[in-house]
């Protein structure tokens, strides 16, 4: 696994945004390397009293797949250098609001510690 810290999340009016920073530690808990270039990392988010959902992921190729809930108003990507995944997020809506947690496809699943984005109408 790898340690991931989001960053950027906070109060919003409708229709505003935010960008969310996800930052990757370069190495594992075991020692090995790890670079979001090389591999799949992404967001879910989880709104009061629901199930956490994807909201998009972009591959080690930089490939980027989203939920039909956020397509045309949400962007992933990531700077290389810094080892951090962004997710911009425009065009913000009261649905929106969730906790939102960075993941990579490490064995275990990594998981950040989660960042509150909340959207006020």
């Amino acid at each position: 696994q790898v340690q991931l810290v989001e960053s950027g999340g906070g109060p919003v009016q409708a229709g505003g945004s935010l960008r969310l920073s996800c930052e990757a530690s370069r190495t594992t808990f075991s020692g090995s390397t790890f670079d979001v270039k090389n591999n799949a990392v992404g967001w879910s988010r989880q709104a009061p009293g629901k199930q956490r959902l994807m909201v998009g992921i972009i591959s080690g190729p930089g490939h980027t797949n989203y939920a039909d809930a956020v397509k045309g108003r949400f962007t992933i990507f990531r700077d290389n250098r810094k080892n951090i995944v962004y997710l911009q997020m425009n065009n913000l809506t009261a649905e929106d609001t969730a906790i939102y947690y960075c993941f990579a496809y490490t064995e275990p699943v990594s998981w950040g510690q989660g960042t509150q984005v909340t959207v006020s109408s």
